[in-house]
């Protein structure tokens, strides 16, 4: 996410900086440039990027592109350099709004949703498979000059960038497809082909609904966003609503040069731990807060870490467990 930003915000003429603890990707972009490529542009730009100790002191705007559970180290290297005017834009999945604020206030924490794919495919080269919702709005709602500075600079990356005075809304509708998404990920298929299972059908409309039951118990609306309809999704709602939504979810990546989701590419690629500690989990402890039960969340979370550990495969039968 951060370099399709980036690279966007640099070929408009605006000066970037990339930071990334990755070296070998890193001195590529030094090297050769960060190059763009997929379906929705190809372009190479010149452009420097430095690993976290590099950094000096003085940094106002930082778009925080990490996964959710690198949040905290990401933070405690850059929260002792953020300028006192400076704030940090949590571009991630999950709600790291909170984890931000604990370092650097609520003041100078802005919350942004995208729904964008994209992936390093090789050293110094990102695939940006599609065009997807992006979304910025201050935590508390209020329309101040930064958030629309703010809204301008995402434009130079997509032109329809949504200001919202409801942040919360997006993200909240995030987590449920979010949660969606991971479940996907429990198979060896693709998002599309996942989400059009009719046999799991119903299981991925109960898991989305439990996040949006949590999000209704803490007085949040959820927000539409990229054929997304939280209303279809809410308990007791017919069921022809939420059927329509994956439809267009599934046309909507179908429709993408990106056919799997990151949490997919942890487990299946990169052999790596996936978000789901610090993205899906904290869903089923605020639901415990809220009063609201989270069954699936809670035996997706299980599901996701013993395929982390080894102990499944990504498998259409470990996806049916979740349906058992």
């Amino acid at each position: 996410m951060g370099g399709s930003i980036g690279a966007s915000l640099l070929r408009a003429g605006r000066d970037v900086l990339f930071v990334d603890t990755d070296d070998a990707h890193a001195a590529a972009i030094r090297q050769r440039g960060l190059r763009i490529t997929g379906p929705v542009d190809d372009f190479t730009v010149d452009a420097y990027c430095a690993l976290p100790d590099w950094l000096d002191p003085g940094p106002r705007t930082v778009l925080l592109c990490v996964k959710a559970h690198h949040t905290p180290a990401a933070m405690e290297a850059l929260a002792p350099l953020l300028h006192q005017d400076g704030f940090v834009v949590s571009v991630q999945n999950g709600l790291n709004e909170e984890v931000i604020s604990g370092y650097v206030g609520a003041e100078r924490t802005v919350g942004c949703f995208v729904n964008f794919g994209a992936d390093v495919v090789e050293p110094g080269v990102i695939l940006r498979g599609n065009r997807g919702a992006v979304v910025v709005g201050e935590l508390d709602g209020s329309d101040t000059p930064r958030i629309r500075d703010l809204h301008a600079l995402f434009r130079l990356f997509e032109p329809d960038a949504v200001l919202t005075d409801n942040i919360h809304g997006y993200l909240w509708g995030k987590l449920a497809y979010g949660a969606m998404l991971f479940a996907t990920a429990l198979a060896d298929a693709s998002i599309a082909d996942v989400l059009a299972s009719e046999r799991h059908r119903p299981t991925l409309v109960e898991l989305a609904r439990e996040v949006m039951a949590v999000a209704e118990a803490r007085r949040i609306v959820p927000e539409a966003f990229d054929g997304f309809d939280p209303a279809a999704f809410r308990r007791g709602a017919p069921i022809d609503g939420a059927l329509s939504s994956l439809d267009r979810l599934v046309a909507f990546n179908r429709a993408s040069a990106k056919s799997h989701s990151g949490v997919w590419r942890d487990l299946a690629v990169r052999r790596r731990r996936t978000e789901v500690d610090a993205q899906i989990a904290p869903v089923a402890g605020l639901g415990t807060e809220s009063g609201v039960d989270t069954p699936l969340t809670s035996r997706l979370v299980r599901l996701i870490h013993e395929v982390e550990e080894g102990v499944r495969t990504q498998s259409w039968e470990t996806l049916d467990a979740l349906l058992r």
